[in-house]
């Protein structure tokens, strides 16, 4: 499996739950109907103020996005779907709605699961 993960932070004047609700209702859909859809993709939001969040002042994201394709082919593919031509400058256009896209980081991982 072939896995990445973007973290993202919203764009400024935004509340959170603003941010959560363009992401989920507006650029989800409109990612999903561009491209073949990816093994998993999940958005994993920060929650802030949680006693649980050590060193919380330091982390300069608001969302881990996560992505899960069979390869790196598959990857390759969605990512030109969504990435280039006119469905590029489409994505481009909405991400600049609800996200500061100059923050935008992404890696890839692989993962090694001890429990679930």
């Amino acid at each position: 499996m072939f896995k990445v993960l973007s973290y993202l932070v919203k764009r400024d004047g935004m509340t959170v739950d603003e941010f959560v609700e363009y992401y989920e209702k507006r650029h989800v859909p409109l990612i999903l109907s561009l491209a073949p859809d990816p093994i998993v993709y999940k958005r994993h939001y920060l929650q802030r103020g949680d006693a649980v969040n050590v060193g919380e002042r330091t982390i300069d994201f608001d969302v881990v996005t996560e992505l899960a394709f069979s390869d790196r082919a598959a990857f390759e593919v969605w990512s030109r779907a969504v990435g280039t031509g006119d469905n590029g400058d489409r994505v481009a256009a909405d991400e600049a709605r609800f996200l500061n896209r100059s923050h935008t980081r992404a890696c890839v991982v692989h993962d090694h699961v001890t429990a679930g």
